[in-house]
């Protein structure tokens, strides 16, 4: 996201793949996955004949992504890091030159479609897709809203749609055909239900809430970055939320697939349907924050907050039942929107 309030969320996606991937590549398999059980038959066709795989193997795409590296003297290349070779494990399906020239040459394209620079260094637009960053008093997304802009998460969702409806995407985004369309699409619906990727909390030095939509700017100081910038002893709030439960794996399971099967039909039009799914997102994140007190342990320039909870075992047990019925949805609309696409 080019507003500040994007700019050390983005960074943290940079420094380490996982760092800020929502749900993780075993939460992106399990999206698909769902997607993949409760896709109609012309869908599930016209998906095999563009990917060539199903959707649970194409969803963790755009976090792999994030190994391609632009260096100085402007080329970009796709860097396995020796350090973690965990990272590729969701990328074995990418890793022939074919597909891995297709990641290089997306990143290329989307380097500068915006201007990111949270570090003072460019970092590529393609980077401020997968997030919002919605302060918590707000009930429903808005584009008026601190947090959104014409390259967020909702447009890059809308962005994919229009391609793979025959249709222009927006400038600020280069999708090369239905395939990279695909690939977006299938990440992004599960980034946009994580919840602490739409909504975010802003804190004062004392560690109380900032309205900055009220204040018409957004203060760096007050920014925790989709709770990137918030402790929980020896992680970030924002990965704690990333992690599924284990019990899961990386498939749909029968239980998920009840639940995806009782979602509600999205309403009006199609192209109306990623801010809604958005604005239930926000909803769920203010039941993410609740009951979360913070203080505050580093000051601006990179501000840090620790959280301490009312009931932390209690806080745990709802994490994890949101968790579930937000992966259920995610599979859920996913598919619907496939199936509405190609019906």
């Amino acid at each position: 996201m080019l507003r500040l309030v994007f700019a050390l969320n983005c960074l943290f996606c940079l420094l380490g793949p996982t760092a800020a991937s929502a749900w993780g590549y075993q939460g992106h398999k399990v999206v698909g996955s769902i997607a993949d059980h409760l896709l109609n038959a012309n869908a599930k066709q016209q998906v095999k004949q563009i990917l060539g795989f199903d959707l649970r193997t194409a969803a963790p795409w755009p976090d792999c992504v994030k190994s391609v590296v632009r260096h100085d003297d402007g080329t970009f290349h796709y860097e396995v890091d020796p350090n973690h070779l965990e990272y590729e494990v969701p990328c074995v399906p990418f890793n022939s030159m074919e597909e891995r020239a297709r990641m290089v040459d997306y990143v290329k394209r989307n380097w500068f479609t915006c201007s990111y620079t949270p570090d003072g260094f460019e970092r590529g637009c393609h980077n401020t897709f997968h997030f919002e960053d919605i302060a918590i008093q707000r009930d429903s997304f808005d584009r008026n809203f601190q947090g959104t802009n014409d390259h967020d998460l909702v447009a890059a969702i809308g962005a994919t749609i229009a391609v793979l409806s025959n249709k222009r995407a927006p400038s600020c985004f280069s999708i090369k055909d239905k395939k990279e369309a695909l690939f977006i699409l299938a990440h992004f619906i599960g980034d946009l239900h994580q919840p602490l990727h739409v909504g975010s909390v802003y804190l004062d030095a004392d560690g109380k809430l900032v309205d900055p939509d009220a204040a018409h700017k957004v203060d760096a100081a007050t920014e925790t970055i989709g709770g990137n910038a918030i402790d929980d002893q020896n992680i970030n709030l924002h990965h704690e939320w990333d992690d599924i439960p284990t019990d899961i794996g990386e498939a749909a399971t029968r239980e998920l697939l009840q639940d995806a099967r009782g979602v509600p039909a999205s309403q009006g039009g199609i192209e109306d349907w990623p801010a809604g799914w958005a604005s239930d997102s926000l909803r769920v994140a203010h039941e993410a924050f609740a009951g979360l007190t913070f203080k505050l342990t580093q000051s601006h320039p990179s501000s840090r907050w620790t959280v301490a909870f009312d009931d932390h075992t209690a806080y745990l047990r709802t994490q994890d039942e949101i968790k579930r019925k937000q992966l259920a949805k995610a599979g859920a609309r996913l598919a619907e929107l496939l199936n509405a696409l190609w019906p």
